[in-house]
């Protein structure tokens, strides 16, 4: 009898900053999807993102600090070392050739997954890995978005995410604001953001 498959889970996104709801799905998707590991991805030059993204090597540490409590959990800093924009498709071609015999879930959201059509190389993706979308806090259908349901049977799972009302957009407006994000984000997320004057509005001239 074969030992089962490893079952490796990547998670991605611009952590900018890394908030309670990254950390809720990231221990739920553990859980409910029987990881062995979890890759924390923060992406590098988002070809998607209008605004300019903090430096790569702040969202690593504050993903580190967010994230350091969760089970299984792999920081990988690939996207953000990687020259040019930054593509999912390219980041699951390297997990497959490093892991050739384990089965590889990306973790999306399920505004996401409704434009997954614009992600390049997005029949591939959905070759390469098991799509585990989460429904954020707002209502969904629960059957797959038009563009993924055609896909075999076992090519889609969801991820039962309880309404987790938080966003990195809010969190940054906040702390520009000068107001508390405490209750938004990890504590040890929250003091960094402090120490490092982060998400501070220039002065006025």
């Amino acid at each position: 009898m074969s030992a089962p498959r490893r079952r490796i889970g990547m998670f991605g996104g611009a952590f900018d900053p890394p908030h309670n709801g990254h950390v809720a799905l990231a221990r739920i998707a553990v859980e409910q999807l029987r990881l062995d590991e979890l890759h924390i991805l923060p992406t590098g030059q988002a070809w998607h993102k209008a605004r300019v993204l903090s430096d790569g090597p702040v969202r690593v540490a504050m993903s580190e600090l967010a994230f350091a409590g969760v089970p299984r959990v792999v920081l990988d800093t690939r996207e953000v070392m990687r020259e040019g924009p930054t593509y999912t498709v390219d980041t699951l071609r390297e997990l497959r050739q490093q892991s050739p015999d384990a089965q590889l879930l990306l973790i999306i959201g399920a505004d996401q997954a409704e434009t997954l059509h614009t992600w390049k190389d997005s029949a591939e993706i959905a070759r390469l890995a098991i799509l585990s979308i989460a429904a954020r806090a707002r209502p969904v259908s629960d059957a797959p978005p038009a563009d993924i349901s055609n896909l075999p049977p076992g090519f889609y799972q969801p991820i039962n995410l309880p309404p987790i009302v938080v966003s990195s957009t809010e969190v940054r407006a906040r702390a520009a604001a000068g107001q508390p994000i405490e209750h938004l984000v990890p504590p040890a997320v929250a003091r960094y953001i402090a120490e490092n004057h982060l998400y501070q509005l220039p002065p006025s001239p």
